[in-house]
């Protein structure tokens, strides 16, 4: 399953060599979710590790993803395959490209970021206030 989204590059983490013949390197993207923006983890296998060098973190990128999952010792793992990844509104002319079917998204700008997600943070309710059912 090919899947794209846009948001924030939150975090870029170093190239891991899992063995001698494979590696991976994880990110973060920042995603809009109204007031709560998601922070979700992709990673990037093999010779697509080198697609995170051309960006820094903060930049707006487009992702192109398969899902995958499968069970091991009787756990379920899931991981979203990263396969292109390009600056965000950028047609997809020029962009580090593994191939393959996309579905279209519809645009998300910087706009639907907050500068401050949190603005309150400072205005906790009371201590005293218990609004437990029980």
């Amino acid at each position: 399953m090919a899947f794209e989204v846009e948001g924030k590059l939150h975090r870029v983490f170093q190239t891991e060599s899992k063995s001698q013949s494979f590696q991976t390197r994880e990110f973060v993207l920042e995603i809009p979710d109204g007031n709560y923006p998601q922070l979700i983890k992709f990673q990037a296998v093999q010779d697509r590790c080198r697609l995170l060098d051309d960006y820094s973190e903060g930049e707006m990128v487009k992702v192109s993803f398969d899902l995958r999952g499968r069970e091991w010792n009787g756990k379920y793992l899931t991981n979203l395959n990263a396969w292109r990844i390009e600056r965000a509104g950028e047609g997809g002319g020029n962009s580090n490209n593994g191939g393959g079917n996309t579905r279209n998204t519809p645009a998300r700008s910087e706009e639907n970021f907050p500068s401050d997600p949190f603005p309150n943070y400072n205005d906790a309710p009371p201590m005293e206030t218990n609004d437990l059912p029980f």
